[in-house]
């Protein structure tokens, strides 16, 4: 009788959530999330305090969509991790912290400068990012932001897209704690000291969980990098956007906190910078509208957000997010 009672009431919370705004742009997922919250992804809570959880979430989703001005606005509701407490939440997916020993390149007024920028940006618009990834339940976000700033250099560069191997860069990076967290700036650190070469991904597929290095010989095809650099681009975002230009989709470490619920539309409120947690990778940016812009790719599938994506207000160090950027050099 239980679960008949969380079936019937879990149909009316979907009904209500109907009445949000619908935006186009926003493919809703084609799972019916709201069933499988209740079958305890941490394997921690009876159905009951599930549910409790679950509620939890929609006076949460009331409180973030309460601030929204316009269409453009973000907005929030029940997803994939609906189910899940903040703390569980932040346990699973927010594992990505900055290297205590990074000091990271300010750069100064002087050294700020170009040719004018384009009002639009977009490296998908080249095909040169590969699609969203899921990390599951492994704390590898650092991972999966490298590797796609990784894939894509390469790319841009002159040679095939590739998926390249998540898994090998958690099970092998000595300086990060494979899905229990890491660094972006530790993980280029780890590449560029070892030389190591990256396979692609269906050589050494991600399992989502962290195993023994696996070691391949020096003649295996691989991606290796030459460097890498780190910025706090915190007063700079418009130099952000030239090295994105020039150089290529870049990671960063955000606070996420607030992305648990996210559906789409721009996030300009409900995180903050110096509580960085996730690293993600910006591949554009778009200025033609009221608000701009950074379009960013996550690492929770495409039924998170905007096919796996979301967008961040630019100008404003929104979340965090031009306070640790990394790339390689290649």
């Amino acid at each position: 009788m239980l679960w008949l009672c969380v079936l019937s009431a879990v149909s009316a919370c979907v009904s209500t959530s109907a009445s949000l705004p619908v935006h186009s742009h926003v493919r809703r997922s084609p799972h019916n999330h709201t069933f499988l919250l209740f079958m305890d992804p941490v394997g921690e809570r009876s159905p009951a305090d599930r549910y409790g959880i679950f509620l939890k979430s929609l006076e949460r989703h009331a409180l973030l969509n309460s601030d929204a001005r316009g269409s453009g606005d973000a907005y929030y509701g029940i997803n994939q991790f609906s189910g899940l407490s903040p703390e569980e939440f932040a346990n699973l997916y927010l594992q990505s912290y900055p290297s205590r020993s990074l000091d990271p390149y300010v750069p100064s007024k002087a050294a700020l400068g170009g040719s004018a920028l384009p009002s639009r940006f977009d490296w998908r618009d080249k095909k040169l990012v590969t699609g969203v990834k899921n990390q599951l339940d492994c704390g590898a976000c650092w991972a999966f932001s490298i590797v796609g700033a990784i894939e894509s250099r390469n790319a841009i560069i002159g040679h095939p897209l590739e998926d390249l191997s998540v898994q090998q860069v958690i099970d092998c990076s000595y300086l990060d704690k494979g899905c229990n967290g890491g660094s972006t700036d530790n993980a280029l650190k780890w590449l560029n000291q070892s030389h190591t070469k990256l396979v692609k991904s269906s050589e050494y597929p991600f399992k989502a969980t962290t195993g023994a290095c696996h070691y391949f010989p020096p003649t295996e095809f691989g991606v290796s990098i030459k460097g890498y650099e780190a910025y706090d681009f915190s007063d700079y975002e418009e130099q952000m956007m030239n090295i994105l230009i020039n150089v290529g989709p870049i990671a960063v470490i955000v606070d996420a906190v607030s992305w648990q619920d996210y559906l789409g539309g721009i996030i300009q409120h409900h995180c903050s910078s110096g509580h960085s947690n996730h690293a993600v990778l910006v591949v554009g940016f778009d200025k033609t509208g009221d608000t701009p812009y950074w379009i960013v790719k996550n690492s929770w599938g495409t039924s998170w957000g905007i096919d796996g994506y979301v967008h961040v207000k630019m100008g404003q160090n929104i979340c965090g997010i031009a306070d640790f950027v990394a790339f390689p050099v290649m």
